[in-house]
């Protein structure tokens, strides 16, 4: 912890200036409640899911754009690192303070400016929970559509800088196909505005794309401007289960020629399916090696249709217990089983490595294929579940924290792993971004010219490098 604020960026030499003075600057734009110091109510705004701690000197809390704005020209002024966070859910360590300096988080930046029905969007401040952007939207009628696993608990502003999946994505994509305009707060302090409340707009540059998946290294985001739906009027889900992992995922494909997208399409293996029963004794069946959902959504007629075409498909290639939800109730049943992965995975070990490598579709039976075979390898357990419908699967390899040997080997599995995505056409990461876990990994999917345009593109929004310092490029 520094006594006094010094901060070396890219050899520039940066200014000294006290703590007290920093923090009686900081307490006069938001308030001396809503600067934090105590050690112990900062330290959880250190880490995020990885449990490696980097407590920051102070969190600020701002309510308002002007606030953020004050923050960002003192931090610009004296050069000290600055840290966005949501919720702090995520998996690379994209909002830990690696580097120190403050978090700045957004937990009272929670009003909702607007919701036009009329013309399809909300717009609202970052610090809103994605349920809490999907309930406003439900109370008119209407739908957000992008639904990662951590939508309680992860904040809206977290999901455009990381620019987040979930289950829908193979129908409705992920949240930068859902983000009209923005309001950022440059390193510099100024505020700027991209796209707006249009569908289209080709004026300039696509800043607002940009942003999407910036992990707050050129902006943060005060307020979205976010693209709303028609509320499906039904929406059906299908589960079966299957001799294998790799027969599972080779249905992925098979609902095209039929004229069918579905809205998701998950598959789970067998060892989070053992998992899942032992914590919540779902009535899941042990005879089942993976486990695969499949749901459909729009008007009643066209989904029937659809769900009966899908449990015929999924018969015809191998599927058995094949289940569909009678109702709202039992289709929740369904996806809880999902939603209720990750946490139970613990039974296997003490840490556990997610990853969430994409390929394309077709290719994810040989993903899954070849990633039980890394894990054999390495002698390291691995489970494997995920988003298959658009190739992003979450692997797991689960070791003992206490097994320095155990955690090596891990590494080496997910070196390896990155390296098969790549060459199988996809990438070393679909929605949990790099953060400075993925960070050595860049070079892996990224070509150096490529890397450095976009630390090029770093340097001309924050010159200072105060923003969310030790990520992404190493």
């Amino acid at each position: 912890m520094f006594e006094s604020i010094h901060f070396q960026s890219r050899g520039r030499k940066t200014t000294n200036a006290s703590r007290d003075d920093v923090l009686d600057r900081l307490r006069a734009i938001v308030g001396d409640e809503n600067v934090v110091v105590d050690p112990e109510r900062v330290e959880p705004y250190g880490a995020d899911a990885v449990k490696e701690k980097f407590p920051p000197e102070a969190v600020v809390f701002p309510a308002t754009t002007a606030e953020m704005a004050a923050i960002l020209k003192l931090a610009n002024e004296v050069v000290f690192p600055v840290t966005a966070r949501g919720g702090g859910v995520g998996y690379t360590g994209g909002a830990v303070p690696v580097e120190g300096g403050i978090v700045i988080g957004t937990d009272r930046m929670k009003q909702i400016i607007e919701v036009n029905v009329d013309d399809l969007y909300i717009t609202c401040q970052p610090g809103l929970t994605t349920f809490e952007v999907q309930q406003a939207a439900a109370e008119v009628g209407l739908m957000f559509a992008p639904d990662p696993a951590s939508y309680k608990d992860s904040f809206i502003g977290g999901n455009i800088a990381e620019n987040a999946g979930g289950m829908r994505t193979p129908k409705y994509g992920v949240t930068k196909h859902h983000v009209l305009g923005l309001e950022v707060v440059t390193a510099a302090g100024d505020i700027i505005r991209t796209g707006g409340r249009t569908v289209k707009n080709v004026v300039g540059f696509d800043l607002t794309g940009l942003m999407c998946g910036s992990e707050g290294m050129l902006g943060i985001i005060t307020e979205a401007t976010l693209k709303l739906l028609p509320m499906p009027e039904a929406t059906s889900t299908v589960r079966a289960n299957f001799t294998s992992m790799e027969a599972a995922c080779k249905v992925l494909t098979k609902f095209t020629p039929h004229g069918i997208l579905p809205m998701a399409m998950e598959v789970i293996d067998k060892f989070c399916v053992a998992a899942v029963e032992e914590n919540f004794a779902f009535g899941l069946s042990k005879e089942a090696e993976a486990i695969l959902l499949v749901a459909v959504d729009g008007s009643r007629e066209e989904v029937e249709r659809q769900a009966i075409v899908i449990e015929r498909v999924i018969a015809e290639n191998g599927g058995f217990d094949v289940l569909r939800a009678r109702s709202k109730e039992e289709e929740d049943k369904l996806w809880d089983v999902r939603r209720a992965i990750s946490p139970s995975l613990m039974k296997y070990g003490t840490l556990k490595i997610n990853e969430d490598v994409v390929v394309p579709r077709s290719k994810v039976p040989e993903l899954v294929a070849r990633i039980e075979q890394i894990g054999k390898k390495h002698d390291t357990f691995v489970a494997n579940f995920g988003h298959a419908g658009d190739g992003n699967i979450h692997v797991n390899f689960v070791v003992d924290r206490d097994d320095p040997d155990a955690i090596a080997r891990a590494r080496e599995c997910v070196a390896e792993t990155f390296q098969l995505s790549v060459e199988l056409g996809g990438t070393i990461s679909g929605e949990h971004g790099i953060g400075y876990v993925k960070s050595q990994y860049m070079h892996y999917a990224i070509d150096r010219p490529t890397l450095e345009i976009m630390q090029a593109i770093k340097n001309a929004f924050d010159p200072k490098g105060i923003l969310n310092p030790g990520k992404m490029f190493v």
